[in-house]
């Protein structure tokens, strides 16, 4: 089977498997696709929590970029775990080389088991430069709280942190509605012209780490083969949802989800 497409993901390694680089390569390999990588730190972690992290400097990572685009170039990227202001300054650069137009942004900033992945400083340029430039925003609930400053406590919270992502210059925002307590899981995608909201029952488990990263890293891969970004958000929710219905339950603490479960849904998707 030749890949459909080539995904370039820009983000950090989880050594336990379920989230990170290491999820977004399982996700894009799973759908079809070629994932290339640029690592931006390195983490000691399992099911239970964070122990370290060990960051990439930041010449390195564009290094990675610059160098493996140059000889392929991505049909889209994949834009993970960014920790420090001169990290998301470096990726800003090295992406006006590249020129890809499909960008996804999975704002990465708290781990499943609560420990903090990014820094006040980065935080701020994120909102201010690097949320402009990307095709569309992934956030959960914290980190749509984190980025507006809002509190979220219901669907109508959720749509307007959205459009206040809109009016800080995002031209398309997902955001995740997982930590609303309700037996409904909704999630909304927004931009300036459309609302549609994504409705699943919840699947009662401890199994969902990685999550945010495999659903970021299954929409740019539908993204990137053709689909409409509203379709391949679609899909991406499908897909994370047969993950975690089919999860291994792996490890004492969050688990993490069946990147595999594509081989038998594979029709769903087209």
């Amino acid at each position: 089977m030749k890949p459909k497409s080539i995904i370039l993901i820009i983000a950090g390694s989880d050594s336990s498997g379920g989230a990170g680089v290491q999820a977004d390569i399982k996700t894009v390999t799973s759908l079809g696709s070629y994932a290339m990588t640029a690592i931006t730190a390195v983490t000691a972690q399992n099911t239970t929590g964070v122990k370290s992290i060990v960051a990439i400097e930041p010449k390195e990572i564009s290094k990675q970029i610059l160098f493996t685009c140059r000889d392929i170039k991505p049909d889209a990227i994949k834009i993970g775990m960014l920790h420090s202001e001169n990290v998301i300054k470096s990726v800003i650069n090295s992406l006006k080389y590249i020129k890809v137009s499909k960008i996804i942004l999975d704002p990465v900033m708290i781990a499943k088991g609560g420990a903090r992945l990014i820094d006040n400083k980065a935080i701020d340029i994120l909102k201010k430069k690097l949320i402009k430039k990307v095709s569309l925003i992934t956030p959960n609930i914290p980190e749509a709280e984190i980025i507006t400053g809002l509190t979220i406590k219901s669907t109508q919270d959720m749509i307007k942190a959205a459009n206040f992502l809109l009016s800080m210059g995002a031209k398309n925002v997902l955001i995740k509605g997982g930590h609303l307590k309700s037996d409904v899981v909704k999630d909304i995608f927004i931009n300036k012209k459309e609302t549609r909201f994504f409705l699943n029952k919840r699947i009662k488990t401890d199994n969902t780490h990685g999550t945010g990263c495999t659903l970021s890293s299954a929409i740019t891969t539908f993204f990137s083969c053709g689909k409409l970004l509203n379709k391949s958000c679609e899909l991406g929710i499908k897909y994370v949802n047969e993950s975690i219905r089919s999860s291994p339950n792996f490890g004492e603490g969050h688990g993490p989800i069946n990147h595999l479960n594509s081989i038998t849904i594979n029709k769903k998707f087209k």
